[in-house]
């Protein structure tokens, strides 16, 4: 099935194509990156990036309550999410790792933990980008507000959405529901500690950011190294920002293999 939020994608998953879409199979591909979307994000904003990650196989993890899945409700809860996540998304067997961006980077590192638990294999490393260490706590919640009010709030923190949601009513509803159930998950997220991962962690922050990313260290057994690169929020979105970013992201799947 495609997802119709990155035109020309196509869903290559090998089990459940509801979760994950892939844009370029790569069968020789050396290892997977799973990104992970931020709060009201896409699947298909990742996709690109195969084009500058030589060898390596990107995949969207598609989330319900929107685009292709927007006739299933989404989720409200880090825990019931992580559950289906680690039960139903095909995480292939080979080297993986997972990349997260906002609250996407919660819901990995989640997912990590949940396999890691399990005595799943775990993913070669963690990035984590935009996101502090949990426990996270809301300085005001916001998933109560009205959608005007959500909306006031979402662009004072993020800056603008695209002209055309404000311009369609229909899809402005559509993209703030599912806006609000991603902030009720990060605003009730209640980390629970237990054992650090056994992997490598990597954290990105835009410099134009508040916080410091060096408390993930302690999330982790393994490597940890933090990089601050140009912009705000979303910096991968600036061509030399993500350019930067992918190449650390590059260097670190490909180092071993």
């Amino acid at each position: 099935m495609a997802d119709t939020s990155a035109p020309g994608a196509t869903a290559t998953a090998p089990v459940d194509s509801r979760w994950l879409v892939c844009r370029d199979p790569r069968p020789n591909a050396c290892a997977d990156l799973y990104c992970f979307p931020h709060a009201g994000g896409s699947a298909g904003e990742f996709l690109r990036w195969s084009e500058q990650l030589a060898g390596v196989r990107v995949w969207g993890v598609k989330m319900p309550g929107r685009v292709p899945r927007q006739d299933e409700p989404p989720f409200t809860r880090m825990s019931d999410l992580v559950e289906s996540l680690v039960e139903q998304a095909a995480f292939e067997p080979g080297p993986f790792a997972f990349f997260g961006h906002s609250l996407g980077g919660l819901v990995a590192h989640e997912v990590a933990r949940t396999l890691q638990a399990a005595g799943r294999r775990l993913p070669d490393r963690i990035f984590v980008s935009s996101i502090q260490p949990p426990p996270v706590h809301a300085a005001r919640p916001v998933h109560g507000l009205s959608s005007a009010e959500l909306l006031t709030e979402v662009e004072r923190r993020w800056g603008s959405l695209p002209s055309v949601v404000h311009e369609d009513e229909d899809l402005r509803e559509l993209v703030l529901r599912y806006v609000k159930a991603d902030m009720e998950i990060a605003e009730t997220y209640d980390f629970v500690p237990g054992e650090p991962l056994d992997l490598p962690l990597t954290a990105f922050i835009g410099d134009e950011e508040a916080g410091d990313l060096r408390g993930w260290a302690v999330h982790t057994r393994g490597p940890f190294d933090h990089h601050t690169l140009p912009g705000g929020h979303f910096y991968f979105r600036n061509p030399r920002s993500q350019q930067e970013l992918l190449r650390i992201v590059h260097r670190a799947m490909t180092a071993d293999r």
